[in-house]
């Protein structure tokens, strides 16, 4: 059951490394998002950042794990993703959650290029948009 939404605005934080099965070759690997998360008055309510964590002003908090995920429709953007709650931490908004759903990407997609030895070890952070649904077992 749809308990809430929040308009997430921040980046995705990406490193460039050696590639697993061929360390002569380097891409962007994703660390982690850093966001501010807005309720529908565009008040802050919270941030997001690495876990995935969601985080409220009132001290809640969900960890999720991806179940699946499929392309935005926005080739430059993240992909639109599925995740079960895993963790919670305090009482509030956040504390009953069981699925969030990332929707409505844009940005936040690390380019191809620009990753190679010279620049191993750096951090990109990419601009990004996205809608979180909450959702709660029926009760």
């Amino acid at each position: 059951m749809p308990l809430f939404l929040v308009k997430a605005r921040g980046v995705q934080i990406y490193e460039c490394r050696a590639k697993k099965d061929n360390p002569t070759q380097f891409e962007w690997v994703f660390i982690a998002p850093e966001a501010d998360l807005f309720d529908a008055k565009g008040n802050k309510i919270g941030r997001h950042y690495s876990g995935p964590t969601w985080e409220s002003n009132d001290g809640s908090l969900v960890v999720g794990s991806v179940r699946a995920s499929v392309p935005s429709k926005d080739m430059g953007a993240v992909p639109w993703l599925l995740l079960a709650a895993k963790y919670h931490e305090g009482n509030g908004v956040f504390s009953e959650v069981t699925y969030i759903q990332r929707l409505e990407t844009t940005g936040g997609k690390a380019s191809a290029g620009g990753c190679s030895q010279t620049n191993l070890g750096e951090k990109l952070r990419v601009p990004y948009i996205a809608v979180y649904y909450f959702y709660v077992s029926k009760r």
